[in-house]
């Protein structure tokens, strides 16, 4: 009897955690800051001990899932017993996808339900208009031409084996959370190159094993902010604008290189908001190394892409988003402009939290008070 019902019941579950909603303060408090970021460093920690992306012995296992649940429906038809093929086909595509959702909300995915960042950080500028994001996009470009000449000096070398880019996404989290400490991810290689490439992805982690999986065609320069992006995710932070700002607050942090990653992370954001006549002045006022390095860039992208493809998987990723509560969808990328527009910093870019009532902080905080930097 148990086993009958067992997986209707694995079923049920998994659809309940689907809709009923979940108080975010108590998934702050118990899972994102705590449950999660402990499971995080051990799993990580393993899944950085192999060479290879797990994500893809998980794909050949889904396939061949797959593979046998078809294979016995066909059976059943063969014999006659259609509909009950059918009934035992339907149950065990069920199951199998509850409980790979189950692991997915247990392993990472209850993330998207915390605390928004935009709620916890201090804010102090109102939301921004094209002015000031035009005056971002100056900001950026300056510091491009500031720092090409330091960030090119050297090759870049594998983020993950960046001592003091680690050190930087440790503090960074530690300035956001008092929780334990996350632990970074080796950029893998998988059989998803490919699909990364043609799609225009530069990278993503794996919720199941935590490992960070980046698409081989991106340039050097490129690496260190897509690292951090991905490590932040690795940090608890879901959200794609909240990972980006966590990504960037942590290259700003890092060495020549890896702040020209964050700074040409920041330009291309804003390019894609401003409008056309911003758009060109932007690009007029860069020196002609980053315009070089903006133009192997988009070199990259086109010469690896299938139009047709990326529209499918980016529409596709959308109603993941939504799926999981990000109501802005794919649209959350570009929301990080509003988080470093708006959230109140100390010296060095350090953000302040919002106080809890009573006096304390929503979460430790670390830094020197100081002016803003001006944004």
């Amino acid at each position: 009897m148990i086993r009958r019902w067992l997986p209707w019941f694995i079923v049920a579950v998994a659809a309940a955690l689907l809709v009923v909603p979940i108080d975010p303060e108590l998934v702050e408090r118990v899972y994102s800051t705590r449950a999660y970021l402990l499971w995080q460093s051990r799993l990580t920690f393993v899944s950085n001990g192999v060479p290879f992306a797990l994500f893809d012995l998980l794909l050949g296992l889904a396939a061949v899932t797959a593979a046998w649940i078809t294979a016995s429906a066909v059976r059943g038809f063969r014999r006659g017993r259609r509909w009950r093929a059918i009934g035992i086909a339907v149950s065990r595509a069920l199951t199998a996808a509850a409980v790979l959702y189950l692991w997915f909300l247990a392993s990472w995915g209850l993330n998207y339900r915390r605390v928004p960042l935009l709620d916890r950080l201090e804010l102090e500028r109102p939301a921004p208009t094209s002015a000031s994001v035009a005056q971002m996009g100056q900001q950026a470009v300056e510091r491009l031409n500031t720092l090409y000449a330091a960030a090119h000096a050297r090759p870049a070398g594998n983020p993950w084996h960046d001592a003091r880019l680690r050190a930087a996404y440790q503090q960074t989290l530690r300035y956001l959370s008092n929780g334990p400490p996350a632990l970074p991810g080796r950029l893998k290689q998988s059989v998803l190159g490919p699909y990364f490439r043609w799609a225009s992805v530069d990278g993503m982690i794996d919720p199941f094993a935590l490992e960070v999986l980046a698409n081989p065609d991106l340039l050097p320069f490129e690496q260190p902010f897509v690292a951090c992006h991905e490590w932040a995710h690795l940090g608890g932070y879901a959200d794609e604008s909240e990972a980006s700002f966590v990504g960037w607050l942590t290259c700003v942090r890092g060495d020549e290189a890896a702040q020209y990653s964050a700074w040409l992370f920041l330009y291309w954001e804003i390019s894609s908001l401003v409008g056309a006549a911003d758009r060109a002045a932007l690009a007029a006022a860069l020196a002609p190394g980053p315009r070089a390095d903006i133009a192997a860039v988009v070199d990259r992208i086109r010469r690896g892409q299938l139009p047709r493809l990326r529209a499918i998987s980016w529409t596709a990723y959308d109603q993941y988003l939504k799926a999981n509560r990000v109501e802005e969808g794919v649209r959350s990328y570009d929301a990080v402009i509003t988080l470093l527009a708006r959230a109140r910093f100390t010296d060095n870019w350090v953000p302040v939290l919002r106080q809890r009532a009573g006096g304390t902080p929503a979460v430790s905080r670390s830094g020197r008070p100081g002016p803003p930097p001006r944004v």
